[in-house]
């Protein structure tokens, strides 16, 4: 973990871009509280196949504008290269310096992918484009990716993306530390030595935690399943349960080198501010 220990510690949330007056609302309200905390960045999900691409840039925008920094998500999926230029334009003259550069899921009923198939296809055309005109995120997935043939086949997927330009890391959420722990391991045994930032689902619910991990890939361990399936439906008691798994999770994390923590906020600041909390305590 030396590599981690090496970089400046740094907090970041990711939104997802509202699609009603209410829920943009909501997204305001959320975005002022968390602001508070002085995050990195913000970042901003881009729907499967580009369904949310104007919402996503609108959503963007505004964050840059209320002066921290936003790093919207860039997905290959549907994506050409004079659109993903046109993007990256507008970005640059928005004043938007990262980037959250991701392969992305085919919505149900596409057929084509579009010009770039893989995450490190995107990133060289974003230097290529670019330069260093934007910081890069890119995924990694500690747990392995679900589509990944093998994990050293996922493992080589991820080394492609770090060798074609990529600046830091965000992963997969996960509820077993060693998984990370391990990951970056295997980094550094392979000479990568970027920031490789945590995400961190809070858990609120199990039915959508759920769902996430079915669609995502992310592990639910049988014990935690088991545990949060005998609370039945008291919300309370699952979130005291999931404050208390989440904040032990993330110190461990932050004890062990993590450089920092992003969190999947589910544009919910309550949950999120209830971990930072816990691990100021």
């Amino acid at each position: 973990m030396q590599s981690q220990q090496n970089h400046p510690q740094q907090f970041s949330f990711e939104f997802y871009p509202p699609k009603t007056d209410e829920g943009t609302a909501n997204l305001q309200l959320v975005h002022s509280k968390l602001a508070v905390l002085n995050p990195e960045f913000f970042s901003v999900t881009f729907g499967a196949g580009g369904t949310t691409r104007d919402k996503t840039f609108d959503t963007v925008v505004d964050i840059q504008q209320k002066g921290i920094a936003a790093a919207p998500h860039l997905s290959c999926v549907a994506s050409t290269k004079e659109n993903i230029r046109a993007i990256l334009k507008s970005y640059q003259e928005h004043g938007i310096s990262r980037i959250v550069a991701l392969r992305g899921d085919l919505p149900s009923g596409m057929m084509s992918a579009g010009e770039f198939r893989y995450a490190n296809e995107l990133v060289a055309f974003i230097r290529q484009e670019t330069g260093d005109d934007f910081q890069i995120h890119v995924a990694a997935y500690p747990e392995v990716h679900p589509q990944a043939p093998s994990a050293t086949e996922d493992f080589k997927n991820f080394k492609r993306k770090v060798e074609v330009g990529a600046n830091a890391a965000i992963t997969q959420y996960f509820y077993n530390a060693e998984a990370y722990f391990y990951f970056v391991d295997l980094c550094e045994k392979n000479g990568i030595t970027i920031p490789i930032v945590p995400g961190i689902m809070p858990i609120t619910q199990y039915a959508q935690l759920f769902r996430f991990s079915e669609m995502c890939g992310a592990d639910i361990p049988r014990w935690l399943r088991k545990r949060l399936v005998d609370f039945g439906d008291d919300r309370a008691s699952i979130q005291a349960f999931g404050l208390d798994l989440v904040s032990n999770l993330c110190q461990r994390l932050l004890d062990g080198g993590a450089p920092g923590l992003h969190f999947y906020t589910m544009n919910q600041s309550a949950p999120t501010l209830a971990i930072l909390e816990s691990l100021r305590r």
